[in-house]
């Protein structure tokens, strides 16, 4: 059920139930494991366009978090029976153990083009009882449900207590080149196993994390992770960066790290019709003229003018710049600072499921930290 009437009906799929969110679509023809384990879509009903889902099954290997996080899944032909040799269970007893109400044999197509053509909106599904309902009663619990604007996520979906992800761990066989403080805002288990093979050594830190946790960690760099919920309710992690950058310290964002560094800079945000959802979306790096094709998950964008390097409204950083925009829209897919070493882009470059097109950004970032700490021994 739509918060503007529409409904679709079909069978359940995963718990029986109620659940409430916002209705968003994803475009990856693959990876639907990543997909519901990724913090970025707590709070919200994931409609996959691919058609068949299910397959491959699921296995613990390819979680991307500690749970599944979507609020509900609408899917078209839930596999019958999943055929891989990495199965584990199905993703129909994934759900249900889980307590994640989905439904399936609905027109996901026709979902998606209302979605794309209305917007992404408040919905509901329901089996058992809790559709025996009248339309007019589930409605009524679709539209009282809070909005996605104005949430604030990050604090509910991030860890308790800080971790340490080795580089030893992922195929490192030297001492670690850097440390990183990673502020745990959403983050896929992907991310900082990406800097980890990179030689880096990465400190997990609660979304609630202060100037001094960072500091007690003396990093080379700060890193912020994507994240679910509204940018404009992140004051402290805006505060927080604001602090880590009149440090000097290196920064790289992606995803609600880009919206925290748009913001930190002076810029805004807001919200998107529909999205970019999916593991097949291009960019374009304006620096080098390639197109990227990328993994991304938001509802929402930073407000920073795309015609050439500009002041950035907080002077005191300098000159910035939007380094990639989407080809799609040409919404901000990232930022590039000229005058402090801090970078973000609004893609996922840890690529679970895929594409890798954007690993070179961890690179990136290595050498940002490199340069730094060559500047400071100078």
């Amino acid at each position: 059920m739509l918060e503007d009437g529409r409904s679709f009906r079909g069978r359940s799929y995963g718990a029986t139930g109620t659940a409430l969110g916002e209705a968003v679509f994803a475009t990856g023809m693959t990876g639907y494991q990543e997909t519901i384990t990724d913090p970025s879509y707590a709070r919200q009903l994931v409609v996959q366009t691919a058609p068949h889902i299910g397959n491959t099954g699921v296995n613990t290997d390819d979680a991307e978090s500690r749970r599944i996080w979507v609020a509900g899944y609408i899917v078209r032909d839930a596999a019958r029976k999943p055929s891989n040799w990495r199965s584990e269970r199905t993703l129909d007893e994934d759900l249900a153990a889980q307590g994640v109400v989905g439904i399936s044999g609905v027109d996901t197509r026709a979902i998606t083009r209302h979605l794309r053509e209305r917007g992404a909106m408040k919905a509901g599904i329901f089996s058992g009882e809790a559709a025996l309902r009248s339309d007019a009663e589930l409605l009524a619990e679709v539209r009282a449900q809070e909005s996605m604007a104005g949430s604030r996520l990050a604090e509910e979906v991030s860890i308790e207590a800080s971790y340490v992800v080795e580089p030893s761990a992922h195929g490192w066989d030297r001492e670690p080149l850097f440390t990183v403080a990673a502020l745990d805002l959403g983050i896929k288990s992907m991310t900082p196993v990406r800097f980890a093979e990179r030689g880096v050594r990465v400190h997990v830190l609660p979304a609630s994390a202060t100037l001094e946790d960072v500091r007690a960690l003396n990093p080379d760099g700060v890193f912020m992770s994507n994240g679910p919920g509204d940018p404009a309710t992140a004051d402290n992690q805006v505060k927080l960066l604001r602090d880590v950058l009149d440090t000097g310290t290196p920064f790289f964002g992606i995803c609600f790290g880009n919206q925290i560094l748009g913001r930190a800079l002076g810029f805004g945000t807001y919200k998107l019709p529909y999205g970019h959802r999916g593991i097949n979306q291009p960019v374009l790096d304006r620096r080098t003229g390639k197109v990227e094709i990328t993994s991304q998950n938001h509802g929402f964008a930073v407000d920073a003018p795309l015609d050439g390097p500009v002041t950035a409204p907080e002077a005191r950083f300098g000159t910035v710049e939007v380094s990639h925009i989407s080809l799609n829209d040409n919404v901000v897919e990232g930022l590039a600072c000229l005058d402090i070493p801090a970078f973000s882009v609004q893609y996922h470059p840890e690529a679970a499921a895929g594409p890798h097109d954007s690993a070179y950004l961890f690179d990136r970032f290595v050498d940002l930290m490199a340069s730094s700490k060559n500047k400071e021994s100078r």
